[in-house]
């Protein structure tokens, strides 16, 4: 009789394995070949699952930002303003194991998605839900009443979203330099400005 294959469960497990490899060993090693040898299937499996390398990559990404936006939305529910936003933004930094290993996929996507226009764009796209979500928090605070700057709201996000991205490397980068209590408190503290 033949076995039985779950596609879906097949296609999450490729992408758990793509993601330990590149969270592990850099994005330059998830070939496709090591992907396979993570998940303990063939190489030849990718194939029925992904048209090239670049599907794999982005998909885990996709996949990354899901589990992100899903564990986001129960966080900020029932907060608005400049609570929603602390609890976005601090949700953004690698301040656990989890969040670590989901910023040092998303950092190992930078430098490629600067040769590939592919990837680019779908780091685009996602970075740009994020930034919306950001101006939309600061503009719920701003009609609350609860903002005591009359910076442009596109300031105030950018500025918030540099800090997230410096801060995550720096955390990253520099361990001696910064631990995941400085962080947040650093986080928190830009907040408590606005």
């Amino acid at each position: 009789m033949p076995k039985i294959v779950d596609h879906g469960e097949r296609r999450r497990e490729l992408l758990s394995a793509a993601r330990q490899v590149i969270v592990r060993d850099g994005i330059d090693a998830a070939t496709t070949r090591a992907i396979a040898k993570e998940a303990g299937y063939s190489n030849g499996v990718l194939a029925h699952y992904f048209a090239d390398k670049d599907e794999i990559l982005l998909s885990a990404l996709r996949q990354s930002h899901q589990r992100i936006r899903d564990r986001l939305t129960g966080k900020v529910e029932g907060l608005a303003g400049l609570a929603a936003l602390r609890e976005l933004l601090l949700d953004n930094l690698p301040l656990d194991a989890g969040r670590t290993q989901e910023t040092r996929l998303e950092v190992s996507f930078w430098s490629r998605s600067l040769a590939s226009e592919r990837l680019a764009e779908v780091q685009r796209a996602e970075a740009g839900e994020l930034r919306a979500a950001v101006r939309d928090l600061l503009g719920q605070a701003r009609a609350a009443g609860e903002l005591r700057t009359d910076d442009s709201l596109d300031d105030l996000t950018e500025h918030l979203l540099a800090l997230v991205d410096g801060l995550s490397l720096h955390l990253l980068l520099y361990p001696g330099r910064l631990d995941r209590a400085d962080v947040e408190r650093l986080m928190s503290r830009a907040v408590d400005r606005l």
